[in-house]
């Protein structure tokens, strides 16, 4: 059975998208840490951020390098935190969030956003973005 994020990214679902290429995607997570809060997810099904193949995972360490200048950019912050837990999905994801303090990284008790302001997060980091 596909993982939801498979879904989000065959349109089964709707995501917030702020980034997509041949290998991978980002998208706003539901359940924001901090405004700004999204995903890199690869495209390819994989459990385990360690069994990623080398090339994949240099792939996703460069976009999320270029979302977390862009991050700065929409979100003046900082640092942006980076956390791969693997415990929620079972499809590697790497959450980059805007902090300022260790306090603004928890993974718990989160609220759900609301749709409009996910899009408009989506928004302000695509404009962000270099051309």
């Amino acid at each position: 059975m596909a993982s939801i994020f498979t879904r989000i990214i065959e349109g089964e679902i709707p995501g917030h998208f702020v980034w997509e290429d041949d290998r991978c995607v980002a998208i706003m997570t539901l359940n924001p840490m901090k405004p700004g809060h999204l995903l890199v997810i690869p495209r390819q099904e994989v459990d385990h951020w360690d069994d990623l193949p080398a090339d994949l995972t240099a792939h996703l360490m460069g976009v999320s390098q270029t979302l977390a200048k862009a991050l700065k950019r929409a979100y003046p912050c900082e640092r942006v935190g980076m956390l791969v837990v693997g415990l929620e999905v079972p499809h590697v994801h790497i959450h980059l969030v805007p902090i300022d303090a260790m306090q603004d990284i928890r993974v718990e008790g989160l609220a759900q956003a609301e749709s409009e302001a996910l899009a408009e997060a989506a928004e302000r980091i695509r404009q962000a973005l270099p051309a």
